[in-house]
């Protein structure tokens, strides 16, 4: 009967009708249209600002007018926008323009943009207070930025500079950096690499405070070093900045890996496998692991076809020209791999397998060949008169202090590691050490005599 009961009560139709719930998916996609239509920044802006200030007529310029939004607004920041109070701090202020110059780029409206972030860093030079250096570093950042979307990166290379050097006199550390690694990508982007690093080497180092502008300063250094034929120091710093840039970060961790895999065949290496294997970088990296392929094996004709097939790629990544630097270590590598296969050759051979396309590939082989010599590529002589390379009979690697050299280069890599990681630790103030005062000690033997009294209490009880 209960069960009877309760299946009655519940086919029992009720009187009243409940309103239809919204959509969690519709609310997304109102507070998104708001959001995209500019209606939540301009109710934001009215409340922050002072209607008819010169902030606020500006801003509210590079936004759509509200007409069919305006009701759609919640009953919450209606509420807000009646009130009277108005909040006139240089931090909201500055965090406004931040907030519409995002909201221009978004909607890719990048000539308004940059008119916008040209007004806020102006009106940044009139504020020295250290609590809007972090909006302000990226205030920094994104009027780089948009000034790079419409091609007049070069206009504001003084205005950088000056920037800099106000940044300096206040000792904002934060907005150095940013400032430092925007002229450096300003100057790079030109291809102005004396400029960029006689600025790096006279501009003032600090601690960093930042990581991702740390991780860019690497990059950047690594590029000038890479030009400037410092290829040691260029895999270290882009290596580096690799491994400090985060997870998120990965198309700046691609530019990176390319950047040091070139790096890295210039100087006589041979990449791992697993560096073109990373997750989300296998596309990307494909270019640089055929052009890898092509450098182990020497094959100077395959070498050609990819950098013909990938020129477009490698052009925009900017790295063509590094590329053509290439060629030699090709050459050199095949040049390696025939002297190990052959005791005699004549350059005639030597020139066929190189697959040299002079005019003269007999004397460029001629040439090439005296060169590695030479150099101590290869272990050979080479006989001008009948025209004969004569690679030397190769002996026991382990009969040479070759093997003492590698050795000894890993454990003073490893002792240094071990000395830099001593170095950088940080240990707690002594303060076991430190004289105890006289309060403390009146309270270190009131806590003594307290536990000396329960004890003695304990004992006459078990008594």
């Amino acid at each position: 009967m209960t069960q009877d009961l309760e299946m009655k009560d519940r086919s029992t139709p009720s009187n009243s009708v409940s309103p239809p719930v919204p959509s969690t998916l519709q609310h997304l996609k109102e507070i998104a249209t708001l959001i995209e239509t500019g209606s939540v920044i301009t109710s934001f802006l009215d409340h922050v600002l002072t209607p008819g200030s010169e902030s606020h007529a500006k801003l509210s310029a590079y936004l759509p007018k509200e007409d069919d939004h305006e009701m759609e607004v919640d009953a919450a920041t209606s509420a807000i926008q009646t009130s009277t109070t108005k909040h006139l701090l240089p931090e909201l202020e500055i965090y406004c323009y931040l907030l519409v110059l995002l909201f221009l780029i978004d909607q890719k409206k990048y000539n308004e943009a940059k008119a916008c972030s040209s007004a806020s860093v102006a009106w940044l030079k009139n504020v020295n207070r250290r609590t809007v250096d972090v909006i302000a570093s990226r205030l920094f950042f994104y009027y780089s930025y948009s000034h790079e979307l419409t091609g007049d990166l070069a206009e504001i290379r003084g205005n950088l500079l000056a920037l800099h050097r106000i940044a300096t006199l206040r000792h904002d550390e934060l907005g150095q950096e940013t400032l430092l690694n925007l002229l450096l990508r300003n100057y790079l982007h030109y291809n102005l690499f004396d400029q960029a690093e006689k600025l790096r080497s006279k501009a003032p180092r600090f601690e960093a405070h930042s990581n991702q502008q740390f991780c860019r300063y690497l990059f950047y250094l690594g590029k000038i070093r890479t030009i400037q034929l410092e290829y040691t120091d260029a895999k270290e710093s882009l290596l580096q900045a690799a491994r400090k840039a985060p997870v998120a970060a990965r198309g700046f961790r691609i530019q990176c890996n390319k950047w040091a895999i070139i790096v890295r065949l210039l100087l006589g290496e041979i990449p791992e496998r697993t560096v073109f294997m990373q997750k989300g970088m296998e596309k990307a990296l494909r270019p640089y692991f055929e052009l890898t392929n092509a450098v182990r094996i020497g094959d100077l004709e395959l070498f050609k076809n990819i950098a013909d097939k990938f020129a477009t790629t490698f052009s925009a990544d900017g790295t063509h020209n590094l590329i053509v630097r290439l060629r030699h270590n090709v050459i050199r590598t095949g040049l390696r791999n025939i002297s190990i296969s052959y005791s005699r050759i004549s350059l005639v051979d030597v020139a066929k397998k190189l697959r040299l396309d002079s005019p003269n590939p007999v004397a460029d082989a001629e040439s090439i060949v005296s060169k590695a010599i030479r150099d101590g590529a290869i272990d050979a002589t080479l006989d001008h008169s009948s025209g004969w390379m004569v690679s030397k009979e190769t002996g026991d690697i382990y009969s040479t202090n070759e093997p003492q050299q590698a050795f000894n280069s890993r454990i003073a890599f490893c002792l240094n590691m071990h000395n830099e990681a001593v170095r950088a630790l940080r240990f707690p103030p002594n303060t076991h050490k430190e004289k105890e005062s006289a309060e403390k000690r009146r309270e270190r033997q009131q806590q003594e005599q307290e536990l000396a009294k329960h004890i003695a209490e304990e004992d006459d009880d078990d008594f």
